[in-house]
């Protein structure tokens, strides 16, 4: 059973920093790229930042400089560093392959940043 969960959001400040982390079953985290998502009520999910096998990153513009995503293969795991935060930041955060796959999505992690 494909598994992705979500942990590490919360409610910060404006320029605080948080650490989400994404553990995935091994039969998918090896073979595939993953990123992270964000989602704000009434919005298109969108793409935040992804990293394929090899560790080549992309970012989406709105979080380059503050966001950096990483991968630990030993450990099946994704995370994102999120510095610098901002109000405009909140949402919830998920992660999935990249491409994603309808069936993989999970809870997600609330981050909240107060101005």
């Amino acid at each position: 059973q494909v598994q992705l969960v979500e942990s590490g959001g919360g409610l910060v400040q404006a320029g605080d920093s948080l650490r989400l982390s994404c553990a995935a079953s091994r039969s998918i985290f090896s073979i595939n790229a993953m990123g992270w998502y964000r989602q704000a009520p009434g919005k298109q999910r969108e793409l935040v930042a992804a990293i394929t096998t090899g560790g080549t990153t992309n970012y989406a513009d709105s979080v380059k400089g503050r966001f950096t995503i990483s991968r630990d293969n030993a450990k099946n795991t994704v995370y994102l560093q999120m510095n610098s935060l901002k109000p405009e930041d909140t949402d919830v955060y998920y992660c999935n392959t990249r491409p994603p796959r309808g069936n993989y999505w999970g809870q997600g992690t609330q981050v909240a940043v107060s101005s």
